[in-house]
């Protein structure tokens, strides 16, 4: 009797573990968007419809719809660590079918300006790397699960790019505008291009030139690669949408306390109207 109790009991508690671990990790017809900080989420939040908010292990998470498509939406927190944490505990929990980060970056590229969009072709680590006696820079990060290399530019996944490059053809977006008159100096540029990842909010020229001379940099921010890394590494299609908040250069800090709600709001619209747009 005692022995057919326990067997009872494993089979039961087999059964439960099953059937826990098949709801837990069963995919689902959901967009995950993430956004750093506040500011690049909270437009994305406020156009959710049915809105739900989930905390998994502290970190917040809303869900909803925005058109027909499922969503959830968080706030990852600034810099490469917190952003990769968001991103891992939402493709655990959620097991999204992509995902999409809205936010601002550093522009790099001379020819861009606040407000301009940035659609990121390919992401780097810029702050990643050993230095041999040789003084060879690597740059690859190692894939924890493969123990392979992973590329050393994470590529966007073509399908969302594609989409991302017609849908933003349709989007209304803010021009800065000029110190006098409040009207925006030019048309917004957007462009496809190369936005590089470190832990360090970069106000300096020098910096700018020798992350564009190094890696072609268009902008640079603190979350984009983090979390295409991750994406990667677990198969899931992600895409990096930036608008540039200021230049990287030694007026930084005034430009990015100027023009980051409007560049929060460039990013956030084109993303809003890629995920009607799937």
């Amino acid at each position: 009797m005692k022995k057919s109790f326990v067997l009872t009991l494993l089979f039961t508690l087999s059964l439960t573990y099953s059937f826990t671990f098949a709801q837990r990790y069963k995919p689902r017809p959901v967009t995950g968007l993430l956004g750093a900080f506040g500011a690049e989420v909270a437009l994305v939040k406020e156009s959710l419809k049915k809105a739900k908010t989930v905390s998994v292990d502290g970190v917040l998470f809303t869900t909803g719809r925005i058109g027909k498509q499922r969503v959830v939406v968080a706030e990852t927190g600034i810099g490469k660590v917190n952003a990769a944490m968001t991103t891992a505990l939402m493709l655990d929990h959620f097991r999204p079918r992509r995902v999409l980060f809205t936010g601002i970056a550093g522009g790099t590229n001379p020819e861009l300006q606040p407000g301009d969009i940035v659609i990121a072709k390919r992401t780097a680590h810029h702050d990643y790397g050993s230095i041999t006696d040789k003084n060879t820079p690597t740059r690859q990060t190692r894939n924890a699960i493969t123990k392979q290399f992973n590329p050393a530019y994470f590529p966007a996944d073509s399908v969302l790019l594609h989409l991302a490059e017609q849908v933003v053809k349709t989007v209304s977006l803010e021009g800065i505008p000029l110190e006098s008159g409040g009207v925006s100096s030019r048309p917004v540029k957007v462009m496809t291009g190369t936005v590089v990842t470190g832990d360090v909010f970069v106000a300096s020229p020098e910096k700018g030139k020798s992350l564009r001379a190094d890696f072609g940099a268009d902008a640079t921010e603190m979350e984009g690669a983090a979390i295409a890394q991750v994406c990667y590494q677990l198969q899931v299609p992600c895409l990096i949408i930036r608008s540039l908040s200021d230049r990287a250069d030694a007026e930084a800090h005034i430009a990015y306390d100027k023009f980051y709600p409007t560049a929060a709001r460039n990013s956030a619209k084109v993303v809003i109207a890629l995920v009607k747009a799937l």
